[in-house]
């Protein structure tokens, strides 16, 4: 088997270095205490085997114990066979046992440590057995025992532990992508905030200074009042754009430094009014009818604010001479009704459609429930629709 847990680091040539060179000294170690037992039978071909074969077999498995990560199963179980004739080769069963516990895979890290433990006492009984009555018998497999089960035990909580760390990472990167997500997700809000700002601020008034700029560069039957009063409109119009334009300009860099930064100040049914008061001053055909039964809901009154001057801005831009209709209808705990529908234009005029404000003002009635729809009528005109909640209780716009 090939596969090596997402949950283990890498190792590097130091930590790989070290581990090896533990796992030889406990080898060394077991070499040695074997010398050193009274009890353990040295004799004939078995003196040879220990002083030539052991030392070996025990660098074959430290050399082997270095590819544990890459072969674990394959690798723990060679070891842990070779090492039923060599003591040499303890300190590369260990680590390859204790490797293969790590990945907490409990039939495969029990099969190999019953292995190892077999392979032990085989040991003890063919290469290196005990004189008679030299020490009790089940001294020796009570020990192994005790050797592997701390061995799997202290693999098994390697492995816990690194698992644990590589969820906590996953954690703290899956949040970060989220934190990008949603921060990218709020760039794009406020870009599409920032554009139906600026395209209610600015479409309305470069349409009527387009229009009167018009009638200058077309009329030549003006005398110098008309002249004077159709530039003086030009003059107030673009003063008042540009003093809007300021408004949003200071809350958009002010929003950079305070949180809590109130909005410019919203459109009111006041300024409904002189809205179409405007526009027919500009000359432009308007009626309104207001058959509200009480003061509209701020939200809504902005919102139906902007949909009666994109209404107008498009009427002005589109269909030159019509007559445009301006109704609203509604009261608390019904929809509220905003239409504004022209006839067909006197003098058509072509004029390349953005589609800007009217996606803006379909943002913006979906944003507060509501909707909208728009299109030509069977007569040439052009009609535009808007239903938004008015619920009750709501706070009011001042009239």
């Amino acid at each position: 088997m090939t596969a090596e847990l997402p949950s283990a680091p890498p190792l590097s040539w130091w930590e790989q270095g070290w581990r090896l060179a533990l796992a030889t000294g406990v080898g060394v170690a077991a070499f040695a205490a074997v010398a050193g037992d009274a009890n353990v039978i040295l004799e004939g071909p078995l003196r040879w085997w220990y002083r030539i074969g052991d030392p070996l077999i025990g660098l074959t498995c430290i050399a082997l114990a270095a590819f544990r990560r890459r072969f674990p199963i394959t690798i723990a179980a060679t070891v842990a066979v070779l090492s039923t004739a060599s003591v040499a080769a303890e300190g590369a069963v260990i680590l390859t046992l204790c490797s293969l516990a790590t990945r907490r895979r409990y039939p495969e890290t029990v099969a190999v440590a019953l292995a190892g433990l077999g392979t032990s006492l085989l040991t003890n009984s063919l290469f290196y057995p005990f004189h008679p009555g030299g020490q009790p018998a089940w001294s020796g497999p009570i020990v192994q025992v005790a050797e592997v089960i701390t061995v799997v035990a202290i693999g098994i909580s390697i492995g816990a532990q690194r698992d644990l760390v590589l969820s906590l990472r996953q954690r703290a990167e899956a949040a970060e992508r989220a934190q990008h997500a949603q921060a990218a997700e709020a760039r794009l809000l406020e870009r599409h905030r920032i554009a139906r700002e600026m395209h209610d601020v600015l479409a309305h008034r470069i349409s009527v200074l387009s229009m009167h700029a018009g009638v200058l560069g077309y009329r030549t039957d003006l005398d110098r009042e008309q002249i004077t009063e159709t530039a003086q409109t030009i003059a107030d119009n673009a003063h008042l754009a540009l003093e809007e334009l300021r408004e949003v300009l200071g809350v958009l860099r002010a929003s950079d430094t305070a949180g809590d930064t109130p909005e410019p100040p919203q459109p009111t049914p006041a300024d409904l009014g002189r809205l179409v008061a405007e526009a027919r001053t500009a000359g432009m055909k308007v009626t309104m009818i207001d058959n509200t039964t009480d003061e509209l809901p701020a939200t809504s009154a902005r919102t139906a604010y902007r949909i009666a001057q994109e209404g107008l801005t498009n009427a002005r831009k589109h269909a030159h001479g019509a007559l445009v209709r301006v109704r609203i209808d509604g009261g608390p705990g019904r929809d509220l009704v905003i239409q504004v529908d022209n006839s067909a234009p006197e003098h058509p005029r072509r004029a390349t459609p953005s589609g800007y404000g009217l996606l803006g003002l379909r943002e913006r009635a979906e944003l507060i429930g509501g909707r909208i729809d728009y299109g030509p009528d069977t007569e040439g005109g052009f009609r535009l629709r808007a239903v938004l909640p008015w619920p009750v209780g709501l706070a009011r716009s001042p009239r």
